[in-house]
């Protein structure tokens, strides 16, 4: 049975699935399996879960990247199943994104990186965009080398450099999609400050998918744990880390085996 003892502030939340499921090959692959949640508005979230369940293929609904087979999704008050393409392109306005990758243009400098939203879509000047661009790189650090390239950036600057992408437009829902995954212990402890600057600095709903147990307990204001297509859990660290769930106790298990190699 899924647990909370977090309150909606809304009526509506900025986020929320109802019964969703997905399938692949024709029904054949069930991925999602009636996942019903709510993100609490303002406060940061983990979905965790191992690989393959399905933590991917729920983002691209929230998205409204994949349609569900069943269920419904619905950002700001809105069920996605009920926009045409034009209204839906609008709603993704209000998502920031920081890709695993971080995604930057290779031929594009951090200057014109975080820049490019706001000239796609503003009609700002130029004075105006740099002053934007210089605030939000500011807020994760980085007060010089707007002229670098990304092959010049370490992975941690190039995550600065991609969550100021993310935040340039003010979205209202910040997602980050595997945002430790691949990183060396220093960077992934850098990435896990600038998570924790914007969800001070911020306050948006932000909604991380993840395997990074350390960063989600930590971190978050709340943990989803998706397992076989279905959410077994939902409420807080502490909640999570007390959990009678057998296979939550073993993902946290798994976790603790690791820690003590560097037990002296």
């Amino acid at each position: 049975m899924v647990k909370s003892n977090i309150v909606s502030s809304k009526q509506f939340e900025s986020v929320r699935l109802e019964n969703v499921s997905k399938s692949f090959r024709g029904g054949l692959d069930p991925v999602l399996k009636g996942v019903s949640i709510e993100f609490p508005e303002g406060k940061l979230t983990y979905i965790l879960g191992s690989s393959g369940a399905g933590k991917s293929v729920l983002l691209k609904h929230i998205l409204g990247l994949l349609q569900p087979d069943e269920g419904s999704v619905w950002v700001a008050g809105r069920n996605l199943q009920d926009l045409n393409r034009v209204e839906l392109s609008q709603l993704r306005l209000k998502f920031g994104m920081l890709f695993q990758s971080a995604a930057l243009f290779d031929d594009l400098s951090v200057y014109d990186n975080v820049a490019f939203p706001l000239r796609e879509h503003t009609s700002l000047s130029e004075d105006e965009i740099l002053q934007i661009v210089q605030e939000k790189l500011s807020i994760l650090g980085m007060k010089t080398g707007l002229d670098k390239m990304p092959n010049e950036l370490s992975g941690g600057m190039k995550k600065r450099v991609g969550l100021a992408r993310a935040i340039i437009r003010e979205p209202s829902i910040l997602l980050y999609d595997e945002p430790t995954t691949g990183l060396d212990p220093v960077t992934r402890t850098t990435v896990d400050e600038l998570i924790a600057t914007l969800k001070h600095e911020l306050k948006l709903t932000s909604i991380v998918i993840s395997h990074d147990l350390v960063s989600a307990l930590l971190l978050a204001d709340a943990i989803a744990f998706l397992y076989a297509g279905k959410i077994i859990f939902f409420g807080t660290p502490h909640e999570f880390k007390v959990s009678n769930e057998e296979v939550i106790q073993s993902f946290i298990s798994a976790e603790r085996r690791a820690l003590r190699a560097f037990e002296v």
